[in-house]
């Protein structure tokens, strides 16, 4: 075969090979984002009983605080829950609640492993890999519920507050946090009672409404009906979860 014909064959061989090595990045890129949500679909969840709709998943979430509210949280098997979630989650509500010491979500909801994921921080807000986490809980383990959860005396509000007050700049990477509530506070002071109570309550709201219309997963979500997303304040002297009305 003469060089010119040889070249010309390679030429039309070359589209074919593009064509395959496309094929096998589609592939693999198939297998690394959409690999974990096709095996959660392939087999059985590890906890049946996590397959709740938003309305019911809410109501279990709600019975649970009732009894450790109560005093009569149940006895959770954890060895066997272990063994059960080897595989997978499939957790029937996801929180995100304050890092503060005295909160403690999967108390708060009398709940097993595998129940709940939640996300903490200072200040209970949704920052970028809040969102994320939250999205993942939704999108790839099928999460039906999430609660943004505040509680009463919150530092992180209560340290924004006062840098606002005074115009003094908090020390080290707390600013961040106060930059994130920042908005609440000031929305709050537009309203009579109490401040700091104030702030709390409308920090809650406000991230509610951004995980509720975070696009493009939750948004689609919660107008699909496949999610709730709702607010609450964790009352420190009782242990008791009250919902703020939902808008």
């Amino acid at each position: 075969m003469c060089d010119k014909c040889s070249q010309n064959l390679q030429q039309s061989l070359a589209p074919s090979r593009r064509s395959m090595m496309l094929l096998a990045a589609s592939a693999l890129g198939a297998a690394a984002f959409g690999g974990a949500a096709l095996a959660k679909e392939a087999k059985a969840p590890p906890k049946p009983q996590n397959v709740l709709s938003p309305d019911a998943a809410l109501k279990r979430l709600m019975e649970g605080n009732a009894r450790y509210v109560s005093g009569v949280s149940r006895r959770h098997d954890f060895s066997h829950e272990r063994e059960a979630l080897v595989g997978g989650q499939n957790p029937y509500a996801a929180v995100l609640s304050c890092a503060d010491s005295r909160i403690a979500p999967e108390y708060a909801f009398d709940s097993g492993r595998g129940d709940l994921f939640v996300c903490r921080v200072a200040g209970n807000f949704g920052g970028d890999e809040t969102v994320a986490s939250m999205e993942y809980a939704v999108a790839v383990l099928g999460t039906p519920l999430i609660l943004v959860l505040g509680h009463d005396s919150c530092g992180a509000v209560d340290a924004t507050i006062k840098a606002l007050k005074d115009d003094k700049p908090l020390p080290g990477h707390i600013p961040t946090l106060a930059a994130a509530i920042a908005p609440a506070v000031k929305t709050a002071a537009q309203q009579s009672g109490n401040a700091l109570d104030n702030a709390i309550r409308q920090n809650v709201i406000d991230n509610v409404a951004k995980l509720r219309s975070a696009a493009p997963i939750l948004n689609a979500a919660a107008e699909q009906g496949k999610l709730k997303v709702v607010g609450g304040i964790y009352r420190l002297s009782t242990g008791t979860v009250e919902l703020l009305a939902q808008g």
